[in-house]
């Protein structure tokens, strides 16, 4: 498999699949612009419009390894690059979480240890769910999410498309977050959000800040 990213988010993907997955990396990948070693963590950095002549998509899986900047968007639009050249996307779940026989995760989503889901979550593409977070049963979480560590979800809430939940947050159940709204860390939050709000506080509260100005997300 290669990473595509060469930074800190990079490192972590390296470390949890190297150790705690069977598959085995091969080396990193960057955008053009960024490419400035040759090497990264003692692998191969290869540019990205070099990806699929050097290790082809025929013999090699991808993981896209982006930080949750800007809401997620750069890790999108390389996750779009990579299946766009023809890759299938690899996820991670630590073999230190728990999830229920019947969840649903999709690819390019990371799962680190201690967290638990249960029974009937659902979790999209392209989300990171840092450690010991509780996804309650039947809770559905969209494409695009970051979840920082400790937050509790409780059961039958659906979290909205490029949504963030800072760490420590708590969600009561039967709940809707939208779209690209941002939970603050501590938050406890006991009413459905609306799309690119900025809540915080307990009860958590809108601050009517806009979540793209907040998290730096160009429009269009």
């Amino acid at each position: 498999m290669v990473i595509v990213g060469a930074g800190e988010q990079a490192a972590l993907a390296h470390e949890y699949f190297t150790r705690d997955s069977p598959h085995d990396v091969v080396a990193f990948c960057v955008d053009d612009s960024r490419l400035e070693a040759d090497r990264f963590r003692g692998l191969p950095v290869v540019a990205l419009s070099k990806l699929a002549s050097v290790y082809p998509p025929d013999d090699h899986r991808a993981f896209v390894a982006i930080s949750s900047t800007q809401l997620n968007r750069p890790r999108r639009r390389l996750y779009d690059a990579v299946k766009a050249a023809g890759y299938d996307c690899l996820s991670y779940v630590s073999t230190r979480a728990f999830v229920w026989p019947d969840v649903e995760i999709g690819e390019n989503t990371f799962v680190f240890e201690h967290n638990v889901l249960q029974h009937g979550v659902r979790v999209g593409d392209n989300v990171i769910l840092w450690s010991g977070n509780h996804i309650g049963h039947q809770t559905v979480i969209e494409d695009d999410c970051f979840i920082a560590s400790h937050a509790v979800i409780s059961g039958f809430c659906r979290v909205g498309r490029g949504a963030y939940l800072g760490v420590n947050c708590c969600v009561a159940e039967n709940l809707q977050l939208a779209e690209d709204c941002v939970i603050g860390a501590g938050a406890v939050v006991v009413k459905s959000t609306a799309a690119r709000e900025v809540y915080i506080g307990n009860p958590a509260r809108p601050t009517g800040r806009d979540s793209f100005a907040t998290m730096g997300v160009a429009e269009g």
